[in-house]
């Protein structure tokens, strides 16, 4: 069974990948090892999990405005999330992608949607429909009639 929702883009783009969900915010700077993905924020739930090629799942981003940079590198690298899908809009993130396609031609889509009942290894498909909103399309991990857990 397959879950649709639509959300709006902070960067447009199509990505696929697992969900890596956390109902707490992570910052970049500080907190994600741009050389390797790693979560390295010894106060983050996500400690020594990786986020590159996952969907990152988040209520938004936290922290300084550096988190741009290390996004911006850790896209560049291969080392960064697929897509993210945060529950509000996050500017400084979205410069970060911004400036990742801008300069290494490297679109890594943000999407600001609903992201209750996803949980980690679901496996998202990000899309554009066809008047520009973003299609999130969720496909459970496991049965989706079973007790779900964040």
């Amino acid at each position: 069974m397959t879950i649709q929702r639509t959300g709006s883009f902070q960067l447009a783009g199509e990505a696929e990948g697992r969900a890596l969900v956390f109902s707490q915010p992570l910052s970049f700077w500080g907190g994600i090892d741009a050389e390797t993905g790693d979560i390295t924020d010894h106060s983050h739930p996500g400690l020594g999990q990786n986020v590159a090629g996952k969907i990152l799942v988040m209520p938004s981003g936290r922290g300084s405005s550096s988190s741009s940079s290390v996004l911006a590198e850790a896209i560049r690298l291969g080392t960064a999330p697929a897509g993210i899908l945060l529950e509000r809009p996050d500017p400084i993130l979205a410069v970060g992608a911004i400036v990742a396609e801008f300069l290494y031609e490297i679109r890594m889509p943000l999407v600001v949607c609903d992201i209750a009942g996803i949980t980690s290894d679901d496996r998202i498909a990000i899309a554009i429909g066809t008047d520009g909103p973003a299609i999130v399309s969720v496909h459970p991990a496991i049965n989706p009639a079973a007790p779900r857990r964040q």
